[in-house]
């Protein structure tokens, strides 16, 4: 792919961009906050280059892989070097905020400016996790400044074709955010908050399959998801409410000796999960 691609933020996320455009040909410019890990990155031929004010311009796709506040913040200082033929994307988990400021900076500097959401990821954090076939078949939410722009639709996916996702949701930022709360965040708070029980230091032995699942996202980068849980708390919020008014139930039915309730709700959350999941 004769392209070059600055990808900007070289933890998992950042670095398995990095190796999918690489391994299809494209230059590959990066840079990340700690320097060191920028030099790393080029020793191990995980960039070609430093992305640098001076380079920047010659980038046809920036990738934007930091928190969110910290990619307005880099959008916003690097706005006037940006490639005004190129696109700039980001990778942030949460889409209101990046979008509205993003969507306002692009404007002003006369910039294309997309927000997109890969849905896949590690329970490990780092560049020495990050692989070039991170993003095979995995969702792409994609969140335009204009909604039905077809044209810019197709520019997105054929520069991601390198990543090989296996689809693309457009999506508005709300939505994406209300969703992203079910679908991400709630089992991330479900598997924390779950591992905290007093039995779990004696699990081994007693464990298998059910409590791999559950437990799988309960280590986690605190810093990132702090930031993206209180920029989405209300949505976060709702689905805590919901699952605590569930989870009464439970408790309700099992304080009261009640099989049939229980067996009741046990029935319906069987059969609303074959639902959704269209079976």
């Amino acid at each position: 792919m004769d392209i070059t691609v600055g990808v900007v933020g070289l933890g998992l996320i950042g670095a398995s961009f990095c190796k999918a455009y690489k391994e299809n040909g494209a230059r590959v410019l990066g840079w990340n906050r700690t320097r060191s890990t920028a030099q790393m990155a080029k020793m191990q031929d995980v960039i070609d280059e430093y992305l640098t004010d001076d380079n920047l311009g010659d980038c046809d796709l920036v990738i934007l892989c930091l928190y969110p506040e910290a990619t307005v913040d880099w959008m916003r200082e690097h706005k006037d070097q940006f490639n005004k033929n190129g696109l700039v994307i980001d990778a942030c988990g949460t889409k209101k905020y990046v979008c509205e400021e993003g969507f306002k900076i692009a404007k002003e500097a006369g910039f294309t400016f997309v927000g997109c959401h890969p849905m896949a990821g590690l329970q490990y954090s780092g560049m020495a996790y990050a692989k070039a076939d991170l993003y095979v078949g995995a969702p792409m939410v994609v969140v335009p400044p204009v909604y039905d722009d077809i044209n810019l639709l197709d520019r997105v996916k054929n520069l991601l074709i390198p990543c090989r996702f296996g689809s693309f949701h457009v999506a508005h930022a709300e939505q994406h955010d209300r969703m992203i709360s079910f679908t991400s965040q709630m089992p991330h708070i479900i598997s924390n908050a779950y591992i905290k029980s007093p039995n779990a230091r004696e699990h081994k032995g007693f464990s298998g399959g059910s409590y791999r699942d559950m437990t799988r996202v309960a280590s986690l980068n605190p810093t990132m998801w702090t930031q993206l849980f209180l920029e989405n708390k209300e949505n976060l919020i709702f689905e805590i409410d919901y699952l605590q008014k569930e989870l009464q139930k439970y408790k309700d039915a099992l304080a009261n000796d009640d099989d049939k309730e229980l067996y009741r709700l046990l029935d319906e959350g069987s059969r609303i999960k074959d639902e959704v999941d269209g079976k």
